[in-house]
């Protein structure tokens, strides 16, 4: 009883206190800082607010721009150039495959500055974005003067004789090469034949071919190095090195005669007074 009366006499001295549980007396909060309590959780919740705001707003702008993105920038026209080995869809699928491969925006990033390179039978392939809509693909592919067939592989060689491709499939436009002898076959390494010097014929012959448009399907030297060139069941016998760019430029008037004919055509003695070849049957 004396508590309560000692309580009641003590906030009648001082209206501001309020009694806690463990009995003691505390100074009740005033209207003041009440008010600035409730003044800082109102500040706190509009910054919530604003952040709130402003997040959802970049969200719509990132939406909005990723979708905008997509629709224009999708690539509906590819131009691809240059390529020999592979297909059009197959180069395509190397520089476009993957999320985002049909978008310009998105290749023009990726390939800024770079080529692609690393693919076999391609020294590199260039990207250019013409249009929103449009790509060309530039394609240059690894110089190779012919093959060999060596332990169920194709051996793809340059000029030089080196080595730049082995593989299982079969290059259309590229002369197979026989008669050469060499024990092994080294990746990026020069084949390693008796006599270096028949890559340069080998290389002549090859360009002499393509330049007539002539696909001839095999180079043979013989243990003297004396080439015939093979098409079909057609044979035609070169000879040596000498005056070899005018008989193949004499030979793309021969050959559609020899069509559907097996047999050896003899073009060993050229000269320019020459007319007439002869040819023995199979």
């Amino acid at each position: 009883m004396s508590n309560k009366k000692t309580v009641r006499k003590v906030k009648k001295r001082n209206p501001n206190l309020r009694l806690v549980k463990n009995g003691d007396l505390q100074p009740e909060k005033s209207r003041k800082s009440r008010d600035v309590q409730e003044k800082i959780r109102f500040n706190r919740s509009k910054r919530i607010g604003i952040v709130a705001g402003i997040c959802i707003l970049l969200l719509t702008l990132l939406f909005g721009g990723y979708f905008y993105i997509v629709k224009n920038y999708t690539i509906t026209t590819v131009y691809v150039e240059g390529n020999i080995h592979y297909t059009n869809e197959e180069i395509m699928d190397m520089v476009m495959g993957g999320r985002y491969g049909d978008n310009s925006l998105f290749l023009s990033m990726k390939y800024r500055d770079k080529g692609i390179d690393n693919i076999p039978f391609i020294q590199t392939m260039d990207v250019s974005i013409e249009a929103k809509d449009t790509v060309r693909i530039t394609v240059y592919e690894k110089a190779l003067a012919g093959y060999v067939f060596y332990l169920g592989r194709y051996v793809y060689f340059d000029k030089d004789g080196i080595v730049v491709e082995t593989s299982e499939e079969k290059t259309a436009g590229i002369p197979q090469v026989t008669g050469l002898s060499f024990d092994y076959v080294v990746l990026h390494e020069a084949l390693p034949v008796e006599k270096p010097e028949v890559f340069d014929d080998i290389l002549n012959i090859s360009q002499q071919l393509s330049k007539y448009s002539l696909s001839a399907d095999k180079i043979y030297f013989d243990s003297n190095y004396q080439v015939t060139l093979i098409f079909g069941d057609a044979k035609i016998a070169i000879g040596d090195s000498q005056d070899i760019d005018e008989k193949i430029m004499t030979l793309q008037y021969l050959l559609p005669s020899l069509v559907g004919k097996s047999g050896t055509l003899d073009m060993r003695e050229y000269s320019e007074d020459t007319t007439t070849y002869s040819f023995e049957q199979d």
